[in-house]
């Protein structure tokens, strides 16, 4: 059985994605054992608690240096004995350390279709603007595994999203959480917790 650390900053619709397929049986061999936040008042906490999910608040400010959180997230993670961890709209760069640590077994989504609209500043609403800014008529979500780059690790899934003439950000993001992120972060863990994901030479294989 996987054990998976889901790391959240707001609202935890990514969280719920998950946790609704668990239930559902969509995802197979994995637990949602912990979830982690940045912030003490996102409701995501909230969801954790009525699932009787244990959760840890880490405030990356209240520790001395990026390498004192990084151990704090390690120590954290390895308390819990943690296999897999999912960044789901966790808006904190992590610390070198941690990555390390953990290479090959975190995964984030990103609200487009990488290597577009993604890097230092991409992020939230901040993506949909610069899909629209583009013109671009078509974007999506990606899940792929951290490294030490921004959004530069290996892709897992990529799920396209049409973009409307009357799109707003707001709108756009609201279609690539419903018809993409809260489709292939699911299917993501699935096939990991069932052994069917492989990297090799910065690509990922899927069994």
């Amino acid at each position: 059985m996987l054990k998976v650390a889901v790391c959240v900053s707001g609202g935890g619709t990514n969280l719920q994605a998950i946790l609704d397929s668990v239930e559902r049986g969509d995802i197979t061999n994995a637990e949602i054992a912990l979830v982690i936040s940045n912030k003490p008042n996102a409701y995501a906490l909230e969801r954790a608690a009525g699932y009787g999910i244990p959760s840890q608040v880490l405030v990356p400010k209240e520790y001395e240096h990026r390498e004192a959180f990084g151990d704090a997230l390690i120590q954290a993670m390895e308390q819990a004995q943690i296999d897999l961890v999912v960044l789901a709209g966790y808006l904190v760069i992590l610390p070198e350390n941690f990555v390390k640590a953990y290479e090959g077994r975190i995964i984030n989504i990103h609200p487009s279709l990488l290597p577009s609209h993604c890097g230092a500043g991409y992020y939230g609403l901040k993506v949909h603007e610069s899909v629209l800014a583009r013109g671009n008529k078509v974007t999506g979500a990606t899940v792929h595994f951290v490294d030490e780059g921004t959004d530069s690790g290996p892709i897992i899934l990529q799920k396209a999203v049409e973009v409307k003439q009357d799109d707003t950000p707001e709108i756009l993001q609201k279609r690539v959480m419903e018809q993409a992120e809260w489709n292939i972060l699911p299917q993501a863990i699935n096939l990991i917790a069932n052994g069917r994901v492989e990297i090799k030479n910065h690509l990922v294989y899927i069994n």
